[in-house]
């Protein structure tokens, strides 16, 4: 059972490209178990950005240039988040802090914008705060939607927008 509702229950490209970054890729984090959703990826199309918690491209940097980079710094990750003690359920507060309500199709090219915002209860009395976003990059592959990429670790929200 998801602790999110999927915002697009008609729209079955989104709906899978929804289930893919939410429900799945939290599950996955949560157990360190990159075989939940190592399929999820094109592997041979891959490369992750990271936008440095940068609003100013000039200081994003390819940071995974292939799939196995990102796949070793996300299981780190997560056996590095394993470790924390928290007061209340992790799956549960990622959910709650996680919003993927924007995703543009065009063709057989997806663009999903992840945002996350919202703090976990920590067993020491203090709070884990999630604030940032990630822009995934997907495709669809035989009838499947992969992950080729994203621009990750950046501001939420940006900067100001620009004016002309």
């Amino acid at each position: 059972m998801s602790l999110s509702t999927n915002p697009f229950p008609g729209d079955a490209d989104r709906s899978a490209i929804w289930t893919m970054l939410v429900p799945r890729d939290i599950k996955a984090f949560v157990e360190a178990d990159w075989s939940m959703v190592e399929d999820d990826f094109a592997a041979d199309d891959f490369m992750g950005i990271h936008g440095n918690r940068s609003d100013n491209p000039d200081g994003w940097s390819i940071s995974f240039p292939t799939l196995a980079s990102y796949r070793d710094e996300w299981l780190r990750q997560a056996h590095e988040s394993q470790k924390v003690e928290f007061a209340e359920d992790q799956e549960a507060g990622i959910h709650r802090a996680t919003s993927l309500t924007e995703i543009e199709i065009t063709g057989e090219r997806a663009l999903a914008r992840k945002k996350f915002d919202g703090e976990i209860k920590l067993a020491d009395g203090g709070v884990d705060r999630l604030n940032w976003q990630t822009l995934y990059l997907c495709r669809k592959i035989d009838g499947a939607w992969k992950l080729t990429g994203f621009i990750g670790y950046l501001p939420y929200p940006m900067g100001k927008p620009i004016s002309r």
